[in-house]
């Protein structure tokens, strides 16, 4: 299919020929696969493409009618059989802001998946594609959502793409989505569940609260990957001591990864990490100028040995190690730096001295595979045509995002989960860590959920689960096997209520 479709006006000669954009459809295709599980086989159905999104547009207070605003690219695979209209249904989207859903599609969730390597082991170009037996298709329906200007997803012509850049237009629009797929499908007595990785876990924990508010449709879980649902927990917009704090543990892992701790084990290394930032680091950050000089040797002395890091670094540093830095600092003197997203993956330093990270070298060791993967999938196997490149990651968006919503305080939608979980008294949440993320660092996760106001009962119903891994723990073989039992443990159990 062409990016455009046009119209053409039959005129008279020496008339001027006009053209208008047609009024956009659905553009999908579907296809029929099979998912073989051991000596199991799941028939299913994928249907990939582009749907219409329409708001119903009023004018000095009248109703205009429904005007269609942008096409939104998603990818569903429906199991044939099992349940029927009863089934689980996932709803997975990535995060960024921009981030396509391909990272949890090819990654993770889906019936195929990405053959990239890992760290100290990639694979080299062309990649490959593998079945993923692990898929969580073996339990739940899925749908993975392109927010706009991700994947094919764009506005319409005439469209203000950056009316979706921001907190509340993507949120409404990924909402609505949810809402027009579960009602085309009649899937409106199956459970349900959002998926949200990374930024997508904002996304999804706000999700909980708008579906619930706005459509009255209540979820059985919400999954949140790489979670960061209080930006102010990793310092996104303003530096805070808390910040600091929540990174520590983190450090503490990435350091013992790269040899830092000789051979303790990385469970004693985090409990003495975590111990630490949650008795002695917030005090000592607290005390400020009245931070006497013994107290302070010591600090810089167990934050050292913690991270890795120089005495002297720390010390200059005022205490407080700020993450960019860090991945330069760790291993500078082998003129490495490490990644960001995931930190067991290190890369050249292009600037030896450069006082933070150029580049994080794990997002440069993902990207490639999963372009060729999906690429090759979406036309090859899922028989899609179309010629607009496929976004993992537009810049544009994330550059434009606004959090105007937030004007004068923090962005943080864990009042908005509490909110969902006090009106829905069977709502589950399932968090998943990387002990090596240091994009979304664990420690300030689990600060955050520590504190939502809900219920103290309802704490149970939060599982957390950790993976020796990255952001995107399933680029990690063994890590990848155990959160697909998980997600499916998790999906069953909080299904039946």
């Amino acid at each position: 299919m062409s990016e455009e479709q046009t119209t053409e006006a039959t005129t008279a000669p020496g008339d001027t020929t006009t053209t208008t954009p047609a009024e956009p459809t659905d553009d999908v295709v579907t296809t029929e696969h099979v998912l073989r599980v051991g000596r199991k086989r799941i028939p299913y159905t994928a249907t990939t493409g582009r749907i219409v999104l329409r708001e119903e547009v009023h004018e000095d207070g009248k109703s205009k009618g429904f005007t269609a605003k942008a096409e939104l690219s998603l990818t569903s695979y429906v199991a044939e059989g099992e349940n029927g209209e009863r089934r689980p249904v996932v709803f997975a989207f990535n995060g960024g802001p921009g981030s396509s859903s391909v990272w949890l599609h090819l990654g993770l969730l889906g019936p195929r998946r990405v053959v990239a390597g890992d760290a100290g082991d990639l694979v080299a170009p062309p990649y490959g594609l593998a079945d993923n037996a692990e898929s969580l298709l073996a339990v739940a329906d899925l749908v993975f959502i392109d927010p706009v200007s991700t994947g094919f997803s764009r506005t319409v012509t005439g469209g203000a793409p950056k009316d979706y850049h921001g907190f509340t237009g993507d949120l409404e629009s990924v909402g609505e989505i949810i809402r027009l797929w579960t009602t085309r499908h009649n899937r409106w007595l199956a459970p349900k569940f959002v998926a949200g990785e990374s930024y997508g876990t904002v996304r999804a924990a706000a999700l909980a609260d708008l579906l619930q508010t706005k459509y009255g449709m209540y979820l059985n879980g919400v999954v949140l990957i790489s979670s960061v649902i209080d930006l102010g927990s990793i310092g996104l917009h303003e530096p805070e001591d808390r910040a600091y704090v929540g990174f520590l543990p983190t450090y503490a892992a990435l350091a013992h990864y790269h040899g830092k701790h000789g051979r303790t084990a990385l469970r004693k290394v985090l409990a003495e990490a975590e111990e630490y930032a949650e008795r002695t680091y917030p005090w000592v950050l607290s005390r400020g100028a009245r931070l006497t000089d013994k107290d302070r040797r010591e600090a810089v002395r167990t934050l050292a040995r913690l991270t890795g890091l120089s005495e002297e670094y720390v010390d200059l540093s005022d205490l407080r190690v700020e993450h960019l830095h860090f991945f330069a600092e760790l291993r500078r003197r082998e003129r490495l730096v490490v990644g960001r997203l995931d930190g067991r993956f290190t890369g050249p330093a292009g600037d030896a001295v450069a006082d933070r990270m150029t580049h994080d070298p794990s997002m440069d060791a993902f990207s490639g595979a999963f372009a060729a993967a999906w690429n090759h999938y979406v036309r090859d196997e899922l028989g899609y045509e179309n010629d607009l490149p496929y976004v993992q990651l537009s810049m544009t968006a994330n550059e434009e995002w606004s959090f105007k919503e937030f004007e004068g305080r923090g962005v943080d939608v864990s009042d908005r989960l509490a909110r969902a979980m006090r009106a829905n008294p069977h709502l589950k949440v399932h968090v998943a860590y990387g002990y090596h993320d240091a994009a979304t660092p664990y420690y300030a996760g689990l600060d955050t959920f520590a504190h939502l106001d809900i219920p103290h009962e309802r704490q149970d119903d939060i599982e957390h689960h950790f993976y020796e891994a990255g952001h995107m723990m399933y680029v990690h073989e063994p890590s990848r096997v155990q959160q697909s039992k998980d997600l499916a443990d998790f999906v069953r159990r909080a299904s039946t209520g």
